[in-house]
């Protein structure tokens, strides 16, 4: 399988970034933009199926939360991991070829903790309930990888805590809609982050296992973490089925396409970095139902 269009293109962009010596360049990185819509690739979908109307889904706060989750969600979040894992990243060479290793700079640490603080401003926009849970996220976000509860160290719980990945979803659906998106519908998203990560998390295994860190990865070993994210991500297919048949089809392309890499012999180091552009694939289609409701009157 050879490397989609899409893949090249943020290949291309990461490429053109400014110079790793300056402090946006460096932030650019450490903010991993070939994971950018992680983040607010979930908004543009919560927004899309919340709004009531095409002026809300292109309100300023549907705006404003896709930038904020565009770059400065992920500067902080990748920069308290960084910061937090600077030991473990002494193995890992994703660092050397891919990313880039926290350097401790006070002007770094300036940016990610700015980036953190800057999502008070949407406190005066959303409702109670949009604003619990984007508490959560924080806490999530946080708390995956600093001290005291440092979930990406403690197996499944690292799984289970990157929810926060479809949270901003949740975020944007809840500030337009003045309520939750479906239970099912937030059940399989959380299932789908789960199955994400933990593939994400197979590369990291050996590096992983000479810090001494334990995650569901090197519990079980790539061959069962392959088995686990197949059966998270069908679980998550059957949940968004029984939400819309359509949503679970098109979820079901994840656990298929774990299948194929297995069968097929695929190394899980070049099939990590096909899932950017997988995940935007789906995430342009998930889109594109909601948008249907503006068009085709459903």
């Amino acid at each position: 399988m050879r490397t989609s269009t899409l893949s090249r293109a943020t290949d291309v962009f990461a490429n053109a970034l400014p110079a790793e010596s300056t402090l946006h360049g460096y932030l650019l990185r450490l903010s991993r933009p070939r994971f950018w819509f992680y983040l607010a690739g979930p908004v543009i979908v919560g927004a899309a199926y919340g709004a009531e109307s095409l002026d809300a889904l292109l309100s300023p706060l549907s705006v404003a939360l896709f930038l904020y989750f565009l770059l400065p969600a992920n500067v902080f979040l990748y920069g308290i991991n960084d910061i937090f894992d600077r030991e473990v990243d002494v193995e890992n060479p994703k660092k050397d070829e891919k990313e880039v290793r926290y350097s401790g700079e006070r002007g770094v640490l300036a940016a990610i903790l700015l980036s953190g603080l800057l999502g008070l401003v949407f406190v005066p926009f959303l409702s109670p309930l949009a604003l619990a849970v984007l508490a959560v996220y924080y806490f999530l976000a946080v708390e995956y990888s600093a001290p005291p509860f440092r979930f990406k160290t403690t197996p499944f719980l690292d799984s289970l805590s990157n929810g926060l990945y479809i949270l901003p979803a949740v975020v944007a659906y809840t500030a337009l809609a003045g309520s939750l998106p479906p239970t099912l519908a937030i059940a399989g998203g959380w299932l789908w982050t789960m199955g994400m990560h933990t593939f994400s998390a197979i590369p990291d295994i050996e590096p992983d296992r000479a810090a001494g860190i334990r995650t569901t990865a090197t519990a079980l070993g790539q061959r069962r973490t392959y088995v686990y994210c197949a059966v998270c991500w069908f679980a998550a297919a059957i949940a968004f089925a029984l939400v819309h048949p359509l949503l679970g089809a098109l979820l079901t392309l994840y656990p298929l396409l774990v299948f194929g890499i297995v069968v097929a012999g695929v190394g899980v180091n070049r099939a990590y970095w096909w899932y950017p552009a997988v995940n935007t694939v789906v995430g342009m289609v998930l889109t594109f139902g909601g948008l249907w409701r503006f068009v085709g009157g459903v």
